[in-house]
């Protein structure tokens, strides 16, 4: 049954999922009108609501000029806007076709940036040098079994005074039942260790299917993600929570401008994401 929970170790869950990952690409490709870089300002939408936030925690208010590492980056949208923004960037994720993807739209958009294929969790390992921003966004840690492990990259990675930006879906929001006609939890909001074991020929954008559908994700609440980042020694700047969310997470989820977001009725009922910034003293 999808969402069952089962144990697994990280490797052959990894692969599973970096399999199904691999398989999204031409599918994200096609779907996240890649024509728009075409235009030399254009910038994702994920990007554009994410800067601002960022932007009030860092000196002078803007990337511009800053070693920004983006973990996670799938096809380069973010990465690439990010870039636009005068960050001098570097971004990192586990999927070899993922990365083929970002590099031929970097060159397409005329963008310069640094690609490292590597798991997450061993980032510092793979990743030269230090940064002043490290960044990663949407749909990320749920991915990741070790967040203190997580969390160690994030901080090595950061120079002192570095800055850690992170916005996903908020663990409230994926305890719910997806297909539900009201806001009913399914699923754990705390993890115990274990996976959550799915099987889905479709990914959150696009109409084709992948060959590799099985993957693993684990929950993580607040209080695991927050405790992670200040166990390695992050200092808490900002956190917030957010109504709407970039992609459709229940088929009852209503278009919004810029993602989708509960029926109005029962937009205030529960969080769809949470940001937080943190500082590397």
């Amino acid at each position: 049954m999808n969402g069952s929970n089962v144990e697994i170790d990280w490797d052959t869950a990894r692969n599973a999922n970096r399999l199904n990952w691999d398989d999204r690409v031409p599918l994200h490709e096609a779907a996240y009108g890649l024509d728009a870089f075409d235009e030399p300002t254009h910038m994702s939408d994920v990007v554009s609501d994410d800067l601002p936030v960022l932007s009030r925690f860092i000196g002078g208010g803007t990337v511009a000029g800053l070693d920004l590492c983006h973990l996670q980056c799938h096809i380069g949208t973010d990465t690439i806007s990010l870039a636009r923004a005068g960050a001098i960037v570097t971004g990192v994720d586990f999927s070899e076709p993922a990365l083929r993807a970002a590099e031929a739209l970097a060159d397409r958009a005329d963008v310069s940036v640094s690609w490292v294929q590597t798991d997450v969790l061993d980032a510092r390992t793979a990743v030269a040098g230090d940064f002043d921003v490290v960044y990663t966004s949407i749909g990320t840690i749920c991915w990741l079994a070790d967040l203190d492990r997580w969390a160690d990259q994030i901080v090595a990675l950061l120079r002192p005074g570095g800055t850690f930006f992170i916005r996903d879906g908020h663990p409230a929001l994926l305890a719910l039942d997806e297909d539900a006609q009201d806001l009913t939890t399914r699923y754990p909001y705390f993890g115990d260790g274990h996976a959550q074991r799915w099987d889905d020929e479709s990914t959150y954008a696009g109409d084709g299917k992948v060959a590799h559908p099985r993957t693993y994700e684990w929950p993580h609440p607040l209080s695991e993600i927050l405790g992670s980042l200040m166990r390695a020694g992050l200092r808490l700047l900002h956190f917030d929570e957010g109504r709407t969310l970039p992609w459709q997470f229940s088929p009852r989820m209503v278009e919004v401008p810029r993602g989708y977001a509960w029926p109005e009725a029962e937009r205030d009922l529960i969080p769809c994401t949470f940001t937080i910034v943190a500082r590397k003293d």
